[in-house]
């Protein structure tokens, strides 16, 4: 049997590599992987998932997807992971934001084959909701306060107007190991250890609200929808929170990294977003419920803490 053809956009993120290494380990190698990258792909990257297929793709103008069509061909599932995902990019150039955000040269190169069996995977947001309450439900209004919200929200409505088969993950805070080529942004659990352990205070805000989620969680539902598919072939047009099972701000978060370490925890200065100007508009309790995930998946997601043990163990032994 032909093994299935799976493309990850963006995969020399963060996210990107580490599910190109997720399907890469799959027994049996039971996919042909791809994947796309705006700069030059990484060696480290390159090497570590040597059966993968890299093309250079401009995802605003489309140049680059028709090389895919003529030495790959039509995937059946494509993970997009690209965006302008730091909100106050996103805010300095809301024009650069929603071209690369709203995946339209995407889904387009995708509408151009025949037959309509593919499934697009496509990574949304918490920032989606408006942060006025806590454990936001898939079907709860999308009032975004941000330009980065905003144009998630834009990809979300393009997505489910064109497209006919697509699963939309509405991911919080990444949190987990560093990935095989280190991306150039801080990661959260190693940046606060970092701060702790130079013993340096640090202002935390304790009145922002998220559910972070450990990367290979992520990994695992998006491999379980691409199997689920692949299996069955029903149409799917799926809306999934992707967080963890905590709802926790960034001084709660710096707190579990100072225990799980044995750090002063008076280092830690608890202070309100209100009192930073970030540049940009931040909503205020974006935490969600899962139930919809963990009933639909069979995936229950790992808490914070063990997340940030699994972290900073695989930082100590790379």
């Amino acid at each position: 049997m032909s093994k299935k053809r799976v493309l990850v956009v963006g995969g020399t993120g963060y996210l990107g590599q580490h599910l190109l290494q997720g399907f890469s380990e799959i027994q049996g190698h039971p996919f042909d992987l791809a994947f796309t990258h705006h700069s030059t792909p990484p060696q480290p990257l390159v090497h570590a998932i040597p059966h993968s297929r890299a093309f250079h793709v401009n995802l605003q103008s489309g140049e680059g997807f028709e090389a895919i069509s003529r030495s790959f061909g039509q995937p059946h599932v494509v993970v997009n992971c690209a965006a302008i995902s730091v909100p106050r990019s996103c805010e300095m150039d809301p024009a650069a934001a929603m071209s690369i955000n709203v995946p339209s040269s995407l889904v387009k190169w995708l509408l151009s084959f025949e037959e309509s069996n593919t499934l697009l995977i496509h990574l949304s947001t918490d920032q989606v909701y408006e942060g006025v309450k806590s454990f936001y439900k898939e079907e709860d209004e999308t009032v975004p306060v941000n330009v980065y919200g905003k144009s998630k929200v834009a990809a979300e409505q393009f997505i489910s107007t064109n497209f006919s088969n697509y699963a939309i993950l509405r991911s919080s805070i990444i949190i987990g190991p560093q990935a095989i080529s280190p991306v150039p942004k801080s990661l959260p659990i190693q940046w606060i250890d970092g701060v702790l352990s130079r013993g340096d205070k640090m202002d935390f805000f304790y009145d922002e609200f998220r559910c972070p989620v450990y990367v290979k969680d992520v990994v695992a539902i998006i491999l379980a929808l691409t199997t689920g598919w692949i299996a069955e072939g029903k149409q799917m047009k799926l809306i999934l929170n992707a967080g963890g099972p905590d709802r926790v701000s960034r001084a709660q978060i710096a707190e579990t990294v100072a225990d799980v370490r044995g750090y002063d925890t008076s280092l830690i200065k608890p202070v309100s977003a209100s009192s930073v100007d970030r540049g940009v508009k931040s909503p205020v309790d974006i935490s969600m419920d899962i139930t919809e995930l963990i009933q639909t998946l069979h995936i229950s997601p790992t808490s914070l803490r063990v997340g940030v043990q699994l972290t900073l163990e695989s930082q100590a032994s790379s």
